[in-house]
């Protein structure tokens, strides 16, 4: 059987006698749980080598050859629970879904959070998921905050979940979110370039940095204006945590209703009585952020054609525009 030599690769040592096999056919056989389609698709996506070189399918393993096996390829695990919990699933495929996640709902279990998830849906919705991730992550390729809405694609096999990962990594994938925010614009539509760290007095935030942290870009552009605030189109180049609302909140035009970067506060208006009890009942109707994952587009693994999503913005999103329109 194989060696698990770290907790995300396998190392398997061919003994001296061995006779040639397909190694597909000879990890299915060493990789306790595991089977051959699971195997085939990591192999596909460059994720097993033999002597340090990545192989195909039909690669016949020799006495001594060192085979090393990224974990991808063993089966997802079974702590998570399937719950029948209802999904907007605006596309599927035999190799993916596009699910609109509604705000509220977290991508996958974590601490404070073991039900309920998108995970937990996903599992009772279907039986084929990508086990690339670890632990509790089965078919996420990746995620939007529990409290924005939109769009996301999740993968069933391990092959599309890697080629969909490289999209992402390679910064290819459209992603376009739509805000409203605090203030208006004196450029109406603009890049905004910087580095997002991790914030060092509260771990659950992340900040603007001059020195650390990761390059983040974001294209903005102004859709509509009202009095003190504004409706915005984003288009991500990165992917970063909280990337959007790091970059309006560092601007001085956080995302409205954000609690956790300051949108959930009166940042105008606050002078006249009236307009501040109208701004009040305005943060009690969204008291979450404004935020809409609305488009999503890639070249899908299996055709290698484009594909574009779109979503229609929710409830709540849709009727704090008609109040702030009026």
């Amino acid at each position: 059987m194989s060696k698990l030599i770290s907790e995300k690769k396998f190392l398997i040592d061919v003994p001296e006698g061995k006779r040639k096999e397909r190694i597909d056919t000879f990890l299915t056989h060493h990789i306790e749980g595991t089977t051959r389609s699971k195997v085939q698709n990591a192999i596909e996506a460059g994720f097993v080598t033999v002597n340090g070189i990545v192989v195909k399918s039909n690669y016949s393993v020799k006495p001594f050859d060192k085979v090393v096996a990224i974990q991808h390829i063993t089966p997802r695990p079974e702590d998570v629970e399937a719950e029948e919990i209802p999904l907007d699933i605006i596309y599927e495929d035999d190799y993916l879904l596009i699910v609109n996640k509604s705000a509220g709902m977290v991508a996958h279990p974590a601490y404070a959070n073991y039900t309920g998830t998108l995970v937990n849906a996903l599992l009772h919705h279907t039986k084929s998921l990508s086990a690339v991730n670890e632990g509790g992550r089965p078919g996420i390729v990746h995620r939007i905050d529990k409290d924005t809405s939109g769009l996301l694609v999740v993968a069933k096999d391990d092959y599309t979940h890697a080629m969909l990962a490289k999209q992402f990594s390679k910064h290819t994938i459209e992603r376009e979110y739509h805000a409203i925010c605090w203030g208006k614009f004196k450029e109406k539509e603009g890049e905004i370039a910087t580095k997002i760290a991790r914030s060092k007095s509260d771990r659950k935030k992340f900040t603007i940095s001059d020195k650390e942290g990761k390059d983040a870009t974001t294209f903005y552009k102004v859709i509509e204006e009202f009095e003190f605030t504004s409706y915005l189109k984003l288009n991500l180049k990165t992917g970063r945590t909280h990337q959007i609302r790091v970059h309006l909140s560092g601007m001085g035009k956080p995302v409205f209703g954000d609690p956790t970067y300051g949108g959930n506060k009166i940042h105008s208006g606050y002078e006249l009585p009236k307009l501040k009890s109208r701004i009040t009942n305005l943060l009690e109707l969204m008291p979450r952020q404004a935020l809409h994952a609305k488009t999503l587009g890639f070249i899908h693994p299996h055709t290698n054609k484009l594909v574009r999503f779109d979503s229609e913005l929710p409830e709540d999103f849709k009727l704090l525009l008609k109040k702030l329109r009026s």
